[in-house]
């Protein structure tokens, strides 16, 4: 071999290994950005959780004022001894609810009942509540009946529309709002 080809020959042996390194070098930039991809990943669901958190923790805290100013509603609706009050912003109201009829005992119930205060099903009786309840008014609690008497409960509803209605809030019923999460 003469001085030309081996020069030639290391040239290109020199020109392989940078080529590989090159292509080497871009595995290595690719390892490196899916790195940071993931901590990118890891970071956000970081920052997301303490951001839930803190939301959770303030929502907590408005339910909190929201339960303490219906408290002074009810109060004020107790003090006027009204049913009902309408108020620019929204109307108070004030009703019983009505009393709650439960079987205790279901044999003791059946061996003392009355055939109005029942619904007869083929081959089985089933207590009908709305019977007993009608039956109570007038006579005697017949064995193995629990009465819980029907309580006052307070309720409000905000005027404005919401879904097309007004809605109606407050102590003893189920508030559409919930806490959310931002996510």
């Amino acid at each position: 071999m003469n001085f030309l080809d081996e020069l030639l020959q290391e040239a290109e042996i020199k020109e392989e290994e940078q080529t590989e390194a090159y292509f080497d070098l871009l595995l290595l930039q690719i390892k490196q950005l899916t790195k940071q991809i993931e901590y990118n990943f890891s970071q956000s669901e970081k920052e997301c959780s303490m951001i839930n958190s803190f939301v959770l923790h303030k929502n907590a805290q408005l339910q909190e004022k929201i339960r303490w100013l219906e408290i002074k509603l009810e109060a004020f609706i107790k003090e006027k001894k009204e049913k009902t009050i309408a108020l620019p912003n929204g109307t108070l109201k004030m009703h019983k609810k009505p009393d709650k009829v439960e079987i205790e005992n279901l044999d003791l119930f059946l061996k003392k009942a009355k055939p109005e205060m029942l619904t007869v099903v083929p081959e089985s009786y089933k207590p009908d509540m709305n019977k007993i309840k009608n039956y109570i008014k007038s006579k005697p609690v017949p064995p193995g009946i629990k009465i819980t008497e029907g309580k006052e409960e307070f309720s409000y509803k905000l005027n404005g529309v919401e879904d097309g209605r007004a809605k109606e809030t407050g102590i003893g019923v189920e508030q559409n709002s919930e806490l959310r999460a931002v996510v």
